[in-house]
């Protein structure tokens, strides 16, 4: 399986020298099954450049899943160029949580006068599909959801081939539940033994009690949540809008030291935007 991060950034997209290690796109990751198979998550803005990709690698086929329908979240679909092209088949998947139909997600997106082009008007064939809650197949990845303790609602995500997890948790909140949210064990036990699990990580403690209940959880939080459910690597994501650079290696040198205070063998890293893992 292999894992490439396009966009980590949370809330709005973010530019300038200060945020160029980390990337100031938000949300679109890419999973790769081991015969090539490929899973897009979210088409935020770091979605332009996955789009490029596709086109140039003539990858025209393939499934697109939402978290939720948050701006940040699907405001790059415009701009990605495989739905201008007819050979392009896109299978969209989710959303149970959300209020609208699964093809509205994307669909708004391009609703006037925010964009010129309808979305009715584009190329691209799409098929339409809901993710279950005891999971589907993808080809060779067995996909299963999780419902997110964030506002408006939302899911994440388990990846599982060849005996390899994948875990991804991005606008969850741990320290508040909000309706249809689990529990903190239930995220422990959906992620147990995961050889990756990517988790929000917005705030730092001291700014969490301002803003509780905006669905967004503290990197210690995210670290408790690894170290309880027994997993290998934590990617920290969802990187706040105004955290800068060096703010981000004050935040990994702080995370390195509550690990090795617990007495764990946990590897965490802040996800860079164009990153690859491979498991």
């Amino acid at each position: 399986m292999k894992v490439k991060f396009w966009g980590a950034r949370g809330s709005i997209p973010v530019s300038g020298r200060q945020y160029i290690k980390y990337g100031g796109s938000t949300t679109c990751v890419e999973v790769r099954s081991k015969k090539d198979e490929l899973v897009i998550i979210d088409a935020g803005t770091g979605i332009r450049l996955l789009g490029k990709e596709l086109i140039k690698n003539s990858h025209n086929s393939f499934t697109m899943l939402f978290t939720h329908a948050h701006w940040d979240h699907i405001i790059g679909f415009p701009f990605f160029a495989p739905i201008y092209d007819k050979k392009t088949h896109i299978r969209v998947m989710g959303c149970s949580f959300s209020s609208d139909p699964v093809r509205e997600i994307v669909a708004k997106t391009m609703q006037p006068p925010g964009f010129p082009v309808k979305f009715e008007e584009i190329a691209v064939r799409f098929e339409f599909d809901s993710v279950c809650s005891a999971g589907c197949k993808i080809g060779t990845l067995f996909l299963k959801p999780i419902e997110l303790s964030h506002p408006n609602h939302g899911l994440g995500y388990k990846f599982t081939e060849a005996g390899r997890t994948f875990v991804f948790l991005t606008d969850n909140e741990l320290g508040f539940k909000h309706p249809d949210g689990m529990d903190f064990a239930d995220y422990a036990k959906f992620s147990e033994g995961a050889d990756l699990l990517v988790h929000d990580a917005d705030y730092t403690e001291n700014e969490y009690p301002r803003r509780k209940t905006w669905g967004h959880s503290t990197y210690r939080q995210a670290i408790d949540l690894a170290i309880n459910a027994g997993v290998k690597s934590l990617g920290l994501f969802h990187h706040n809008q105004e955290r800068t650079d060096p703010e981000m290696e004050k935040i990994l040198a702080d995370c390195r030291k509550i690990i090795k205070k617990a007495g764990s063998k946990l590897d965490c890293f802040a996800v860079k935007e164009g990153q690859e893992v491979k498991f």
